[in-house]
């Protein structure tokens, strides 16, 4: 393995291999760095369809969907390393990226001329959630428990409570059923549920799953060692438990998919701004780190995705703006327009655009709503929605055109039609 490459690239899930198979068709060299001990990333422990439709126009499992990437990757020849853990990055200059990596065969440098970070999301703990109650058997994130049944054929209990109605934990409910146990509930602190509709009905209503809206649980009770039942409470417009609503619920297994935060521990030690909004790095039209030149950001390192295609869509995106980088020894130097999240918008990424290029944004709402319009006063724009939902991405494409008006912000709103 040689220590200089073109295209250092941190992650070999979908964004990455996308990237890395896009930087070597425009004829440079990338690397691929991952942790695990194979390329593919999570959707190797999800064996259940909905990967592709977008991308490859047909409905696939996820070890389907990576290993046509793999596939690539095996035939541009492109270099990458397993088990291989990037300590930190070396941000030496606008040209010059090195990362410490340590790995079974020792410890060394490796450098490019950019970075494409796509090192994903880690998932919520209970003790980001505030749930007390003894440290027991039967308590696991929904990727740990996907992990064990998908990977190992390991099943991690036979009643089964699950936190969070997000698409990893209705689909998690679907899988348990489908394996012989009982999931006693879905529980959700909010007044809707978080996942795709098509998730609702495949994976709640088809197997009549109960699904507790505006509960949460408030604590957890055990015997010999291990989880014996949860007690669920009733929220508060604040989301804060109601006393005297608690219930005892009887499981033997509690599963936590409260959501994904993108895995931002190397940017931020080398003090890549973070947006509040998306907890991933606020970046430019180019997916570059506003603050850092030549990192590139892609997959749910940059936001959570609805769809494995979008990272895959971010991954190409990233890797021609690092072609950019390397021909022209940096990014044309812009006036940038802040994108600004206004009423009814929860996130917009990227966060900053040039006008120099037409530019897809993806955006959030704060809440269900239906006949609405997509506004974006500074340039004019309107786009009816038949409906929008938080756990919706939207994805709008501005045109070059539109954007070289003059203007400092660009805010982005969702108002009744």
């Amino acid at each position: 393995m040689k220590r200089e490459y073109d295209v250092l690239i941190i992650g070999g899930g979908p964004a990455g291999l996308a990237a890395a198979i896009r930087v070597a068709e425009k004829g440079y060299e990338p690397i691929v760095i991952e942790t695990k001990d194979r390329l593919g990333g999570i959707p190797l422990q999800c064996i259940h369809p909905g990967f592709g439709i977008h991308y490859f126009r047909e409905d696939l499992t996820g070890p389907e969907f990576v290993y046509r990437f793999i596939s690539r990757i095996e035939e541009l020849s492109i270099n990458y390393i397993t088990n291989a853990y990037v300590e930190k990055i070396i941000n030496e200059s606008i040209i010059s990226k090195k990362v410490s990596v340590i790995s079974p065969s020792g410890s060394f440098i490796l450098e490019g001329k950019a970075l494409v970070y796509a090192a994903g999301a880690r998932e919520r703990h209970r003790y980001e959630l505030g749930i007390p109650g003894p440290n027991v058997a039967g308590i696991y994130t929904a990727g740990e428990a996907q992990t064990m049944m998908d990977m190992y054929g390991i099943m991690p209990g036979r009643k089964v409570l699950i936190i969070g109605s997000g698409d990893v934990g209705l689909i998690m409910a679907r899988r348990f059923i489908l394996e012989g146990a009982e999931v006693v509930a879905v529980v959700e602190i909010l007044k809707y549920p978080s996942g795709l509709i098509r998730n609702i009905v495949q994976c709640l209503r088809d197997f009549d799953i109960p699904l507790l809206l505006q509960h949460t649980v408030t604590g957890i009770k055990a015997e010999n060692g291990r989880v014996k039942a949860a007690i669920i409470s009733k929220v508060d417009e604040n989301l804060k438990p109601i006393p005297g609503t608690e219930q005892e619920v009887e499981c033997d297994t509690i599963i936590i998919a409260a959501g994904l935060r993108p895995e931002t521990k190397l940017l931020n030690e080398i003090r890549v701004r973070i947006d509040p909004r998306t907890h991933g790095p606020i970046v430019n039209d180019y997916l570059e780190t506003i603050d850092t030149p030549g990192i590139f950001v892609a997959g749910n390192a940059l936001l959570i995705n609805d769809y494995v295609d979008y990272a895959v869509e971010q991954g190409e995106w990233a890797a021609e703006s690092t072609v950019l980088h390397i021909e022209n020894k940096g990014l044309p130097t812009s006036t940038w327009r802040k994108v600004v999240p206004n009423k009814n918008v929860r996130l917009a990424v990227p966060q900053y655009v040039s006008g120099d290029r037409d530019v897809l944004l993806y955006l959030r709402v704060t809440e269900p709503l239906e006949n609405v319009q997509l506004v974006i006063p500074e340039i004019g724009k309107n786009i009816p929605q038949i409906r929008v939902a938080p756990s919706i991405m939207l994805k709008i494409k501005l045109r070059k055109e539109d954007l070289s008006k003059t203007y400092d912000t660009l805010r982005i709103e969702v108002l009744p039609r």
